[in-house]
Parts: C-alpha cells; sequence; structure tokens
C-alpha cells in the first residue's frame, strides 16, 4: 500500500508528523466518542488525548513507518457503559475513521484556500502526507475484517445467526489482513475508495 511504503530518510521524517496525527487523533476519537456515550474509561486511563505518546505502539509504528501495514494501542472500550450496546459500539468504531477524513478534508480545504503553503517544499510533502495518510487509514479500519474497527460496524447489520461465525474469523482476523495486504489485494481494493474520497472532497472544496 503505497500510502505507507518506506523511503529515504528524508521522506520518511516528512511522513511522522502525519502518522503521529493520524494515529493519535484516530484513537482520540474512539474515546472521545465513547465517552458522550456514557463510557469513561478511556478517560480514566488518560487515553482522551492527541498526544501520541498516549496511543503509539512501538512496534506498529515502525511497521507503518517502513512496511505497509502497522498499528496503534487501541482505545479500552467497556459496553456495558453504553445506553444502546450494538449503535453505540458501532458509532465508536467509525469515530476513528470519521476522525481521519475530517483531518483530510481540513488538508485539503488548507491547500485550497491557502495555496501560499504549498511554497515550501516541506510544507508541501507534509500537508500531503496529512491529506493521503489520513484518508487512507480511515479507509483501511472501515475494512469489515475482524478485528477493524469496520467488522464492528457491520455487526450491528448482520442476523444474530451469523454472528457467531463472523467473529470465529477474530482469530485468524490478522493473519488474513497481513496476506491481503502484502499480496496487494487491499490496496486494489482501497485505491479505487480513497481516489473517490478525494474526488469528493475536491468537488466540494474547488466547486
Amino acid at each position: 500500500m503505497g500510502l505507507f511504503s518506506s523511503g529515504s530518510l528524508a521522506e520518511i521524517l516528512l511522513r511522522l508528523p502525519a502518522l503521529l496525527w493520524a494515529l493519535s487523533f484516530h484513537e482520540f476519537c474512539h474515546g472521545w466518542v465513547a465517552y458522550k456515550l456514557g463510557d469513561n474509561t478511556a478517560a480514566l486511563q488518560g487515553r482522551l488525548s492527541i498526544n501520541p505518546l498516549d496511543h503509539l505502539d512501538p512496534i506498529g509504528t515502525l511497521m507503518l513507518l517502513f512496511f505497509p501495514f502497522g498499528w496503534a494501542k487501541p482505545v479500552p472500550i467497556n459496553s456495558r457503559n453504553f445506553r444502546r450496546p450494538g449503535r453505540d459500539i458501532a458509532l465508536v468504531s467509525i469515530a476513528g475513521a470519521a476522525g481521519n477524513l475530517l483531518t483530510a478534508f481540513v488538508c485539503l480545504a488548507l491547500i485550497r484556500f491557502f495555496p501560499q503553503l504549498m511554497r515550501s517544499g516541506a510544507i508541501r510533502s507534509i500537508m500531503q502526507n496529512m491529506l493521503f495518510i489520513n484518508v487512507g487509514l480511515g479507509v483501511f479500519n472501515l475494512i469489515p475484517i475482524p478485528p477493524l474497527d469496520g467488522s464492528k460496524v457491520l455487526a450491528v447489520f448482520l442476523p444474530p445467526s451469523m454472528l457467531s461465525g463472523y467473529f470465529f474469523l477474530e482469530r485468524y482476523g490478522m493473519v488474513i489482513i497481513l496476506i491481503l495486504v502484502f499480496t496487494r489485494v487491499i490496496s486494489s481494493i482501497m485505491m479505487p475508495i480513497i481516489g473517490l474520497i478525494l474526488n469528493l472532497f475536491q468537488l466540494i472544496l474547488f466547486f
């Protein structure tokens, strides 16, 4: 997945701010929505923060920097605190991707309305990384394969008879995801969706 592929040291350093923000804000959004829906577990553990040190998994971050796959520490959620657990789990799950897409939209708006920002090569690279990495991370997490966020959203719409079999996949989910990532199946699925989202954002901002 080219969005997170390795490169020169300079390219990696310019990618780092976007990765730190994308991962941290993604997890913050999970925790913030959970808090608003009645679960203060993340708040009690100091995870309602955009400080990368509160969210980063060292191995997962290195994987994102040098390989096409990675992760942050999941925000703790206690669904027993929700008033409507099925609906609320889905809302919390989708919040991370929504935060990433919102970030990408804001970055594109800055590029659109403040073109002078793009005169600096370093700033242009950081802004482009912020745009593409956030859209990529948002789309990736919405893939409905356990344990990705999309699986929890899909579970709300599945009939009860299918749930046990669906979540049985969770024990193999990471292996399935790795195989799909390194065989570029994920990339072939994601890239058209990423392009569609970016085109939609451009249509809204450049109309």
